[in-house]
């Protein structure tokens, strides 16, 4: 899970001010950052993850960049169009009528109006990124020991289904309440975020 949790953290890193800069500035910026973003979300994510982790190995940092960088493109298109809607609103051109400098305006007064949609996707995110995690390593592409993972618990576990099925009972149900406790937080932190949730 810390490995999950780390890489949408360097997605967070890495797409948030890729997807802010891209809705702010827009015209030739946007289209050159939109255009690789979608030539980045072409590529089948279960694909980039088994090359990766099969040239460069399943160290813990490894995983962390792979999963992280695949986190970007989504981030960065989700980013973008929260601030595409905050920069047409009347404090964004009051702050330019005061002078304030594009970065500032972006960084300092757009970003923070558009963390809800960002933290609810980050919590969706870590329980699908724990799922990759734990299919790769199921695989013996994942984290290696004496580093748990409930996928190679899983894989060990599948020789003695017909004597102990046991085994493979509990590191399943910790993986599925595990996917499933975080998908129900991002659930309730949407339903909390969201203004038109709130007011119905």
């Amino acid at each position: 899970m810390v490995i999950s949790v780390s890489a949408v953290v360097l997605g967070i890193l890495l797409g948030v001010p890729l997807g802010a800069v891209s809705g702010y500035y827009g015209t030739t910026t946007d289209n050159i950052i939109m255009r690789l973003v979608d030539a980045w979300l072409a590529i089948p994510g279960i694909l980039f993850f088994l090359l990766v982790v099969a040239i460069f190995g399943g160290s813990d940092l490894v995983l962390i960049m792979a999963l992280g960088v695949a986190q970007v493109p989504l981030l960065a298109r989700l980013v973008r169009g929260s601030v595409l809607s905050e920069k047409v609103k009347e404090y964004v051109e009051a702050s330019h009528i005061i002078g304030d400098s594009n970065l500032n305006i972006t960084f300092r007064q757009i970003l923070p109006n558009c963390l809800s949609p960002i933290i609810v996707q980050a919590s969706v995110s870590v329980g699908f990124l724990i799922i990759v995690e734990a299919g790769l390593a199921f695989l013996g592409l994942g984290a290696q020991p004496p580093t748990p993972a409930w996928g190679a618990d899983l894989n060990e576990a599948k020789n003695f289904m017909e004597t102990y099925p046991l085994l493979t009972v509990f590191p399943g149900l910790a993986l599925s309440l595990t996917v499933l406790g975080f998908n129900l937080f991002g659930d309730g932190l949407r339903d909390i975020l969201d203004p038109r949730q709130v007011e119905q």
